[in-house]
């Protein structure tokens, strides 16, 4: 079943080639140069050429009929084809039947065939040749009776029966003509069959249009035709024509520097219309898809078909050779030109997937890197394609700048290999310093800043490239030649390349800066207060030797911590706001002076939090003291006498702190001396 369904697939592919060849070659077809040279020629006096506007009818009516077997379902297209097949089998029968009489008649034998050698060998092998046409014939059309294919038969059952030459000639043609007329019999017949099949499919298609849409018509069509699939074998079958027409037309082989200039210049002769346009753009994504497809397998084997990227799959390639295809007028130019300017797309192609393939290495590499894997191989795999992604784009960028004279467009264009390098250089040097983590087998101090640093510099790099691309297109504008399409292209670039990477490194520098300033405004866990927590770091599950505390109570590695901070600025465990000191005396000072009695609530539950810290440990207390006295003067100083009472709660919770202190310190000093050691959790928040 599987394989039927296969052989379906090709077919259906594989039938519909031949109606875009007859597309593109009506295509190619200049009718008004064909009927000048047919005005030199001694041709022009034959009727048949005599009528222009007739041609041009037919011309059309052509791309009609390239169009419906384009669109045939595939079992009338099978079946066409069967026909078609049947008509070139008895062709063949007549020119068999019309060769052997020929042959006789050169011989000039009439006597028995048994008698002459000669006479009965060419019988014998016409009589075969006629058997074999008339049983495909049948085959074909299945049917079995084969009598209506066996006409051509007739010259050699005269022949047998002593039939005179000159008599064997008009049986011949009596064959001919009966065939013939079985021919249009058929036709006759079925004269109504495409009339009936358009009725079918012009109801189908207004079903489909009128419940689903021309969107959802045009989807199934997609998916029925296989275009993508077509067009590229189309193009494929194209080009393998045009290598084989040149070397069959050359007796030496060409020479090694030849070789590219040919590669080049068949392209282009094979992307002269846009059929064959559409075919090389297929063909391209197919290309990049294969190549993309060969990396993941390259470095993840068979786990990269797990998780499918739909980036990744080749359509980004042949989207831009189609777009700068159609804005250079690639197919209006000549052979020459073309090739020159298909080398510089090809180019920006073969960069963009050496891009994609950066995209697909990247995360793959660092991983490794961060992990503990031991296999050489797998490092191996992902060192040997970075270091690949880094030689190969400049050097591509060294071979284009020795063909073509550099200008702003030439430096736009390897700009994105120089890119491509910049980014792989940075990549191998944080999977260097990860490795290094690695091979200490202790966590490296200040990791963090260093590969900070090391992509900051490769993104200042990039930033500089673009920078000096804008910069040189400017200059050029200014004291060269000014166009608009060149002063568009500087605008999009400043603005993409330029101000958007200057936009996200500050952005980036800030977020760091305020990470950073949040982490140094929390106090650092003593040794005795890491002991009492006892628990591992939330983000990290490491030991901790040292930590900070967040305003929650929560412990976190500063490192780590920060690395948070980095994506938002909420606690790990209980989300709640992480602020620094100046923030929070921004954020806390009008609720202290202007609260109404509304918020009398909140203000209690806040200060039973801050109370709560105070619990945790004894070097808190002189803080909360005086955060209490810091509270007792605001309140002292505010004119509203609804906060006396505020006050008076505010105190009685400081003496139950300062209680629940004590007592937790003497249990505390109790335990060790018994030698055990009571949990905590990881909050480290007692109830208050």
């Amino acid at each position: 079943m599987a394989m039927r369904t296969r052989l379906e697939a090709v077919l259906n592919v594989g039938l519909r080639i031949p109606s875009i060849m007859l597309l593109e070659v009506l295509y190619r077809w200049d009718v008004s140069s064909f009927f000048q040279k047919i005005q030199r020629s001694s041709l022009n006096n034959n009727p048949l050429f005599q009528y222009k506007y007739l041609a041009l009818y037919l011309h059309y009516v052509g791309y009609i009929l390239s169009l419906v077997l384009l669109t045939l379902p595939r079992q009338h297209l099978v079946r066409l084809y069967l026909y078609v097949l049947t008509a070139l089998l008895l062709f063949a029968g007549h020119q068999l039947s019309r060769d052997y009489v020929r042959s006789e008649l050169d011989s000039g034998y009439e006597g028995p065939l048994y008698l002459d050698p000669l006479s009965m060998n060419r019988f014998t092998t016409a009589l075969i040749g006629q058997l074999v046409v008339c049983t495909l014939c049948s085959c074909v059309m299945q049917t079995k009776q084969i009598w209506l294919f066996s006409a051509h038969l007739l010259p050699l059952v005269a022949r047998l029966c002593l039939v005179p030459l000159e008599t064997i000639v008009f049986i011949n043609r009596f064959a001919m003509i009966f065939t013939g007329l079985e021919v249009l019999y058929f036709l006759a017949s079925n004269l109504l069959v495409p009339y009936n099949l358009a009725k079918t499919a012009y109801r189908e298609l207004a079903q489909v249009v009128e419940v689903y849409g021309l969107l959802a018509l045009g989807m199934s069509l997609w998916n029925q035709l296989v275009l993508p699939v077509l067009f590229m074998c189309f193009w494929l079958v194209l080009f393998a024509l045009q290598i084989y027409t040149y070397f069959s037309t050359r007796d030496q082989p060409p020479s090694r520097e030849r070789l590219l200039f040919l590669f080049l210049t068949s392209i282009a002769e094979c992307c002269c219309t846009p059929y064959s346009l559409l075919g090389l753009v297929f063909t391209v994504s197919f290309v990049a898809l294969g190549v993309l497809t060969l990396c993941k397998f390259y470095l993840q084997g068979y786990r990269a078909f797990m998780n499918d990227n739909a980036m990744h799959r080749g359509m980004t390639e042949g989207i831009t050779l189609l777009i700068l295809s159609v804005q250079t007028g690639l197919i209006e130019l000549q052979v020459i030109h073309r090739a020159f300017l298909l080398s510089i797309i090809l180019f920006i192609v073969v960069a963009s997937i050496l891009q994609s393939m950066l995209e697909i290495a990247d995360p793959i590499v660092l991983a490794l890197g961060a992990s503990r894997d031991k296999s050489l191989w797998k490092h191996f795999r992902a060192v040997s394609l970075c270091l690949f992604l880094l030689v190969f784009p400049a050097y591509m960028s060294y071979m284009i700048c020795q063909f073509f004279h550099m200008d702003f467009w030439l430096l736009i264009i390897i700009s994105s290999s120089i890119l491509t390098s910049l980014q792989v250089l940075g990549t191998l040097l944080i999977y260097v310093l990860f490795m290094v983590e690695e091979l200490r087998k202790a966590p490296v101090e200040n990791m963090d800043e260093v590969i900070y640093y090391v992509n900051g510099t490769y993104r200042l790099l990039e930033f500089l490239v673009a920078l000096c691309v804008v910069a040189y297109g400017v200059s050029e504008t200014l004291f060269g030649e000014w166009t608009v399409m060149g002063s568009t292209i500087i605008l999009v670039h400043a603005y993409y390349n330029v101000w958007l990477r200057a936009q996200l490194g500050w952005q980036s520098f800030l977020l760091r800066r305020d990470a950073v300033h949040k982490i140094q405004s929390m106090p650092t866990a003593s040794a005795l207060q890491l002991q009492q927590h006892n628990d591992i770091c939330s983000i990290c599950y490491q030991d901790m030797k040292s930590a900070v505390i967040t305003p929650c109570g929560h412990f976190f590695h500063a490192g780590c911590l920060k690395k948070w901070l980095y994506v938002q600025e909420t606690c790990p465990l209980c989300h709640g706001q992480l602020k620094s000191q100046s923030q929070s005396a921004n954020t806390s000072a009008p609720l202290a002076t202007d609260a109404p009695p509304a918020n009398q609530n909140a203000q209690e539950t806040e200060q039973e939090e801050l109370l709560g810290e105070a619990a945790v440990e004894e070097g808190f207390q002189t803080e909360n003291n005086s955060s209490d006295f810091e509270a007792q003067s605001s309140l002292q100083s505010s004119d509203e006498p609804e906060l006396e009472g505020q006050l008076l709660k505010f105190q009685e919770y400081s003496e139950e702190c300062d209680l629940l202190v004590d007592k937790e310190h003497n249990v505390g000093q109790t335990e060790d001396l018994d030698g055990e050691r009571a949990p905590h959790s990881s909050s480290s928040v007692p109830p208050s």
